[in-house]
């Protein structure tokens, strides 16, 4: 069964409980939920989920692609399809299609997600997207793997960055995926 409106709002309010002091920051995305609407669908310009996963190594090194469309590093993700069941297994099936790890070696560290970020993305006319909202919906997941055949038509790169490195390059979210991903 596709991922309906229920199951993001489910992830979302699971997240709220862990990190209240959120709340303000994604009362938006809150109301939209309220609303329906099928945010899984790449075609809902009000709002529309993505998907991220931060992959921990060693407890020391976590994964960052460099992003083709944005032309910036970040954590392995992208859009839902329309045969993902689970939200972290949309995470992890992206994470695999960008850096080639195999999925069996990824292993989720929690299925509450570790960060939830609602923000504006801008046009991509090549697409027929106007400006519209993403909720990026992210969880903590841990391997031994290391990246293996990267997909061209997404990414530039994907290489292991020490955490303050990381931190430094994508935002606080690293923090919470290493607790989560050696816990």
């Amino acid at each position: 069964m596709a991922i309906s409106d229920f199951d993001i709002s489910s992830a979302l309010s699971a997240y709220l409980q862990r990190y209240p002091n959120e709340a303000a920051l994604l009362s938006e995305p809150v109301h939209l939920l309220s609303q329906g609407g099928n945010f899984a669908s790449r075609r809902n310009f009000r709002m529309h989920v993505t998907v991220g996963a931060l992959l921990v190594r060693g407890g020391a090194e976590v994964l960052l692609v460099e992003h083709l469309a944005y032309g910036i590093v970040l954590q392995p993700g992208g859009h839902l399809e329309p045969t993902d069941t689970t939200l972290i297994n949309a995470a992890v099936r992206e994470l695999t299609e960008e850096t080639g790890i195999d999925a069996a070696e990824v292993v989720p560290a929690s299925q509450t997600p570790v960060y939830i970020e609602y923000g504006k993305v801008p046009a991509r006319p090549q697409k027929g997207e106007p400006e519209h909202y993403h909720l990026d919906i992210g969880f903590a997941c841990v391997t031994d793997a290391d990246v293996g055949r990267i997909q061209e038509s997404e990414v530039r790169g994907a290489a292991w960055y020490r955490l303050a490195d990381a931190e430094r390059l994508v935002g606080h979210r690293i923090a919470r995926a290493v607790p989560a991903g050696i816990g």
